[in-house]
């Protein structure tokens, strides 16, 4: 690894540890929803605080724009935090200043404190070099254990890196040595699984991936495109068909890198987006004119099968239909067991994260099976796109 990591961090008793973490967590009605962002951080937050470090969260919670925003405050957010702890969590209604100082002077070692949301202050996303400042004096070292966010080049996640000694807490750990044995340095074949709705949303991840895998599965709403550039009718599937030229642009990549494009061959068909509806199993050539692909048939899910089969690494981004509702998930869980399956008996190294991928595992009750499960969506992707990562890149530069 070209990054320190807290096995690099010793004799912290009594050092005030800034810890970037996610606590971006859906909330309805003042209870948090999903609490996966937080159980990630656990970890990191626990070892530090059992070798006596005084443990300063920062985070931030929705869109505040740089002005206080009552319903995004991390106050709401702290009682959960506290609960999946099962250690008292401290609250400052201020991440700089006096307020912040105040509570960190009255921390004792191994205490946890949460600092108010960072995008309270227009400095935070523009990086702004005395804000950087004023959060640094909070501090000794720093940790970022918010993979989620390293795609943003703000104070807290990367600009912090500069002033203090930095280090990957276990959560980042994780997740850049499960990338690296996905595409950074990857044992062969891989495969990529890319669905979804749109193609126009994943043109750079499409066009970076054709040059780095063997095969690229495209499912989802996204292939009607393909199959269309093709010439062949989708119906009302979902389609755009505005981006012919593009997927035809991908797949030529594809053929001139050596990368397998495989589409569905068969869909299952509907006339209507709606639980239970009425369906049937059609050949792709052969899709009625009034009736929309919401799934990849069973010979599609046979193809991509054999693909995983052949696979040492498996990259997967994107429901392969309409997860969301029956019948049509009947592909995304058949294939993501498959690849469990594979991952559990050491046969395959699989990654899978970004959008509604989470979900879809979770669906498909494998989620802890695959060797890893981003929940950085946003910037999940931008790895997959070859794109690079601020929060990232400043930490191996510390090395």
């Amino acid at each position: 690894m070209t990054f320190k990591t807290l096995d690099d961090l010793t004799d912290i008793a009594g050092k005030r540890v800034l810890v970037r973490v996610d606590l971006n967590v859906p909330v309805k009605d003042g209870q948090v929803t999903d609490a996966t962002r937080i159980e990630r951080v656990v970890p990191t937050i626990r070892e530090l605080s059992e070798k006596g470090a005084k443990v300063i969260l920062l985070a931030h919670f929705g869109r505040p724009k740089g002005e206080p925003v009552a319903d995004m405050s991390l106050s709401l957010i702290a009682p959960a935090v506290e609960d999946i702890l099962d250690q008292r969590v401290h609250f400052a209604a201020n991440c700089i200043g006096e307020k912040a100082a105040a509570a960190i002077a009255g921390m004792n070692d191994g205490d946890v404190l949460l600092l108010e949301n960072t995008r309270f202050h227009k400095g935070e996303e523009k990086n702004d070099a005395e804000f950087t400042k004023a959060l640094a004096a909070n501090g000794d070292i720093y940790v970022n254990d918010a993979f989620s966010a390293a795609h943003r080049a703000h104070s807290s996640t990367e600009g912090l890196a500069r002033l203090l000694p930095a280090y990957a807490g276990r959560t980042m750990q994780a997740e850049l040595e499960a990338l690296e044995k996905g595409l950074g340095n990857p044992k062969r074949p891989v495969v990529a699984i890319v669905g979804g709705a749109k193609v126009s949303t994943k043109i750079d991840l499409l066009m970076n991936l054709v040059k780095k895998v063997d095969a690229l599965v495209i499912g989802g709403g996204m292939a009607n495109t393909f199959i269309a550039a093709r010439g062949t009718n989708v119906g009302k599937s979902l389609c755009e068909h505005d981006l012919a030229d593009t997927a035809k642009q991908i797949m030529i990549e594809a053929a001139t890198a050596g990368c397998a494009v495989v589409l569905p061959v068969d869909g299952v068909v509907a006339r209507e987006f709606k639980a239970g509806a009425d369906n049937e199993v059609v050949d792709i050539e052969a899709i009625p004119a009034d009736a929309m692909v919401l799934d990849v048939g069973p010979k599609s899910i046979a193809a991509v099968n054999e693909w995983v089969s052949k696979a040492e690494t498996l990259v997967w981004n994107g429901p392969l239909g309409a997860f969301e509702i029956a019948p049509f998930d009947k592909a995304t869980v058949a294939v993501a067991k498959h690849a469990a399956a594979r991952t559990k008996s050491g046969a395959l190294v699989s990654v899978a994260g970004g959008g509604d991928t989470v979900s879809a595992m979770n669906h498909a009750g494998v989620a802890d099976d695959l060797t890893y499960v981003s929940t950085a969506g946003g910037a999940f992707l931008e790895w997959m796109e070859g794109k690079p990562l601020p929060g990232v890149d400043i930490l191996h530069q510390q090395k």
